[in-house]
């Protein structure tokens, strides 16, 4: 049975950096899996990223109560066996596009505080980072939430990081080794 890979792309550009990156990654799998794409930047949100109703935790569905787009990713994501974050590099983090479904992915855990216990969908499934910036600072910082909340969800995790990538679109020119690990990390998706 083919992977099914969710693609979240937080590029508000369609021919940037960024989404350049989703295209040499879904080419070197789109034979052997089953890609979904969800351009962050044009959801439709009726909030502003999660408003810590706790209304998720108090039902017991794994989603998000506030009907909008991001309710729909977010079934997504639980259904998925590879969720992949999108994103340039936005004053050393993800762009808001991405931390908005990011953050509302509070949805998919259930804790239990007086047992010490969590429990989510996404255990055992694998989160990748595909990230690019102007230069060669600051992807680190990028990476670190979402790497730790990998590890802290039992994820494997994976990232492609491309810095020096230029601006929008450059770095066909000034990074065209980054479609190989693109290429090489895609085989190793689809192998596990």
């Amino acid at each position: 049975m083919a992977k099914k890979i969710l693609i979240l792309n937080g590029s508000p550009k369609k021919d940037g950096n960024t989404s350049i990156m989703v295209g040499w990654f879904t080419d070197a799998i789109k034979s052997r899996a089953e890609i979904e794409i969800v351009n962050t930047a044009f959801l439709k949100y009726k909030v502003n990223g999660c408003i810590s109703c706790r209304k998720c935790q108090k039902i017991e569905k794994y989603e998000c109560c506030i009907d909008d787009d991001a309710k729909t990713v977010l079934v997504k994501m639980a259904d998925a066996d590879v969720i992949v974050f999108a994103t340039p590099l936005y004053f050393f983090g993800a762009s808001a596009q991405i931390k908005l479904v990011f953050d509302r992915m509070f949805s998919l855990y259930k804790w239990d505080n007086d047992a010490g216990t969590m429990k989510t969908p996404l255990k055992g499934k694998t989160m990748v980072v595909l990230a690019s910036a102007f230069e060669d600072i600051g992807l680190d910082a990028l990476e670190k939430p979402f790497s730790l909340t990998a590890d802290y969800t039992g994820m494997k995790f994976e990232s492609v990081l491309a810095a020096n990538a230029g601006t929008s679109g450059e770095i066909i020119q000034k990074r065209p080794d980054v479609r190989q690990q693109l290429e090489s990390l895609g085989a190793k998706i689809i192998e596990v």
